[in-house]
């Protein structure tokens, strides 16, 4: 059920940035990320009301909060990065510079999280530098 959530995420992330850059013509890019981050946060608390997951809240940890308040700031700053790239620059040629993130996840999970960077994830990482590189050149 993983792979399903996965490519459902990777179809959302596109129509995510084709939106996206029709809708920044003309707005500080500020402030349609505020846009966007107001309409994300309604869903998500949507989902936990939905679902009666709010009991939850209390049983968070001291590290939990501190690291989903540290991935929070990272994800705002990715966002207002990539949609002033995205009112800058083509998508065609953003989106596969935002998505360099698999790489460096992967090189960051293998520092971080002691996961194995295996050749298979080698070559993987290599090719989706260089298809990154051609898209952009």
């Amino acid at each position: 059920m993983w792979f399903v959530f996965a490519l459902l995420s990777a179809i959302f992330a596109a129509l995510t940035s084709i939106l996206a850059k029709i809708g920044i013509e003309g707005v500080n890019s500020h402030l349609a990320t505020a846009i966007r981050t107001v309409v994300v946060m309604l869903m998500a608390w949507g989902m936990v009301y939905l679902t009666h997951a709010q009991s939850g809240i209390s049983s968070i940890g001291r590290k939990s909060w501190l690291f989903l308040i540290l991935s929070g700031l990272a994800t705002g700053a990715s966002w207002l990065c990539y949609y002033k790239a995205l009112q800058m620059g083509e998508a065609s040629k953003v989106v596969p510079i935002d998505k360099l993130s698999v790489v460096l996840t992967l090189v960051l999970a293998f520092i971080f999280l002691h996961e194995k960077m295996t050749p298979k994830s080698i070559a993987g990482c290599l090719l989706i530098c260089a298809g990154t590189l051609l898209m952009v050149l």
